[in-house]
């Protein structure tokens, strides 16, 4: 019996009819980035994370220790929201550009060099560090000649630099860490992700209407959401995944009420001048944010509850494309076997015609 050649017609004719050089440029490997090209990525990340501030015009906010009486359209612009009202927002302008950077660093891993998530880094510093010295000079053109206001201005420079310190902890962990590290990470900018969104499309809280009520819905739970889907995509298969992902909860736990001690003690202008009694509030705002049950216990709830629809999704997808992959194995058919020669027929010699 002749062999059947109609399996091996098609990959002939693809032989055939294949240009050598687009096999050889579809197997090459994807060309590396250039340094400038993650440079660039960097510093576009950076002013991502300043973009809910930039839309709003950049208008210096309210300051209580300014010079002149000035109307707040006289007030001059800042890169960055300077001011005590304002420490959540400055947080959240330079950790979520952190973040954006780490993805970006994270989605183009393949195509990097050893260097390129530090290019990446320069390029996501040189555009906060910039907003920072630039906001820096600003408001101390403004402020009074007097001790108070070189106080003032130091605790702002001081919050700016920590919120840059520990966005380049989450530039490197989302970035370049193993999915553990990824997802403690995104864990810190997802908290800090409703005062970011905010200022994107609420760029004036105090103009109320019922237009905001589904904004202030998503708001609120956008970090439980943010956390659980940062952990589903960790996924819980190593030790150091499931204590990733117990990290990630405690940040949930504890991100908020930190930002709501913060802001409530730093926003008060009876306590300002007395830093001691300012301290004593935000300690005892924070405990009572931490411990509240029906302030911990639904986020949390929400971001288990996400985290397991995405596990058992990605366990479910898992499946089917295992199913999909493996062929199932086919029967020979009854004529392909009784075409099948006999081996032992096939093996004696034929018989012999001399006479």
């Amino acid at each position: 019996m002749e062999p059947d050649d109609t399996a091996t017609e098609p990959r002939e004719a693809e032989r055939e009819t294949r240009d050598p050089d687009e096999g050889a440029a579809a197997d090459a490997p994807p060309r590396p980035l250039r340094w400038w090209l993650c440079l660039l990525i960097g510093a576009a990340a950076g002013a991502v994370g300043l973009l809910p501030w930039l839309l709003d015009g950049m208008r210096l906010p309210l300051q209580n220790l300014w010079a002149t009486d000035a109307l707040p359209d006289e007030y001059p612009l800042a890169l960055l929201p300077f001011s005590q009202y304002f420490l959540t927002r400055i947080a959240a302008l330079l950790i979520v550009g952190a973040a954006i950077a780490g993805i970006a660093a994270r989605a183009t891993r393949s195509r990097q060099r050893r260097s390129g998530v530090t290019w990446m880094l320069v390029g996501l510093l040189a555009v906060q560090v910039t907003a920072v010295v630039q906001s820096t000079m600003v408001v101390r053109g403004g402020l009074e000649d007097r001790f108070e206001s070189d106080l003032y201005l130091a605790a702002l420079v001081a919050v700016a630099v920590l919120a840059d310190l520990i966005g380049v902890a989450v530039m490197i962990l989302v970035g370049t860490a193993p999915r553990a590290g990824a997802v403690i990470g995104l864990a810190v900018a997802a908290v800090l992700s409703p005062s970011w969104l905010g200022g994107l499309l609420l760029p004036d809280p105090a103009v109320g209407g019922s237009a905001q009520e589904p904004v202030l819905f998503v708001l609120r739970w956008l970090p439980a959401v943010l956390v659980g889907a940062a952990i589903a995509w960790g996924g819980i298969g190593t030790v150091g995944r499931v204590i990733a992902a117990v990290v990630a909860l405690a940040v949930l736990w504890i991100g908020p009420a930190l930002i709501t001690a913060v802001s409530n003690a730093a926003g008060s202008r009876v306590l300002a001048r007395r830093p001691d009694e300012m301290i004593e509030y935000a300690v005892g705002v924070f405990q009572s944010a931490s411990t509240l049950p029906e302030l911990v216990v639904p986020p949390l709830v929400v971001a288990v509850l996400v985290a397991v629809g995405g596990l058992v999704g990605r366990l479910v997808v898992r499946r089917r494309r295992a199913s999909t992959s493996t062929p199932e194995p086919s029967a020979p058919s009854d004529d392909a076997s009784q075409s099948v020669p006999d081996c032992g027929g096939a093996s004696a010699p034929p018989p012999s015609t001399a006479g």
